[in-house]
């Protein structure tokens, strides 16, 4: 399992490096609305049924919107509307008004909200790519992975610490392998990585010490390494409820995209208000 694990990593870093590496920025942004559109699938199915036809129908959707804002993008100027504003702003309320409090209950045999639920996943998937598109076409490369490696730093920190040092459990009833002592160090982990690259230029971290002192850059840090692991929370507790292991078998040895992404749709929103928003 590993092994599996190792090789399907590497796989994905290697094409992502390839995507954002390239001349021309349509591998990337196909790269992530594809793996939005993958997401959106899993997420629905976990909400839905996964015999639901919504699950794929909605994920076409996404995938030939995404596709068309790129093209919009790339043949006028690259700019945030009001309609797309207005969704990254209903993602974010969609994770503090309903995915964030459906946690602090931690009821996992309730049965999943379908309606509410499925177009918050919509909603956010959506937002999450708008994000990344905006700022890979308008910032660059080095701003997204920058971004990204806050995610992997909480996780990373988290898995390490808990397994080291972990003796009290985060949530139980939804995630047992997950403690508290490993969030503490998810926290740490993205406090250390954003003061650190904010020397850097181009990265998330610089820009958002312009729009905020040192204390404000590491208050986001704090609430955005929360957000990512309440993000990997949510997605424990869909499967709870829905009763599987896995978003789906897609990804061999790592289950599904939503799998691997849960973290990255709850950070990815947020992050853009926080840097972005007060431009508007």
């Amino acid at each position: 399992m590993l092994k599996q694990r190792l090789i399907t990593a590497l796989v994905l870093l290697g094409i992502l490096a390839l995507a954002v590496s390239a001349t021309s920025p349509w591998p990337f942004l196909l790269f992530i609305a594809l793996a939005c559109a993958c997401a959106s699938f899993e997420w629905l199915r976990l909400t839905l049924g996964a015999r639901s036809l919504w699950s794929g129908v909605c994920a076409l959707m996404l995938f030939g919107l995404t596709v068309w804002q790129t093209s919009v993008w790339l043949g006028d100027e690259i700019k945030l509307s009001l309609g797309l504003k207005s969704v990254l702003v209903a993602a974010v309320l969609a994770w503090v008004l309903l995915l964030l409090p459906s946690l602090l209950q931690a009821q996992v045999t309730k049965p999943v909200g379908r309606l509410r639920n499925s177009l918050a996943a919509v909603v956010i998937l959506y937002a999450t790519w708008a994000a990344l598109a905006c700022w890979y076409l308008q910032r660059g490369a080095v701003f997204v992975v920058s971004l990204l490696i806050v995610i992997w730093v909480a996780d990373i920190a988290a898995y390490f610490a808990g397994r080291a040092f972990g003796r009290h459990k985060l949530a139980p009833s939804i995630s047992p392998g997950k403690t508290l002592e490993g969030a503490l160090a998810g926290v740490v982990g993205v406090v250390v990585w954003l003061v650190g690259s904010a020397h850097w230029p181009q990265t998330f971290a610089a820009e958002l010490l312009t729009q905020w002192s040192w204390v404000g850059l590491i208050l986001a840090a704090v609430v955005l390494a929360l957000f990512s692991i309440a993000g990997d929370l949510y997605e424990s507790l869909l499967k709870r409820r829905a009763g599987v292991k896995d978003s789906s078998q897609l990804l061999p040895g790592h289950g599904g995209v939503y799998d691997r992404i849960d973290a990255v749709v709850a950070v990815v929103p947020l992050a853009f208000l926080l840097l972005e928003a007060r431009t508007w």
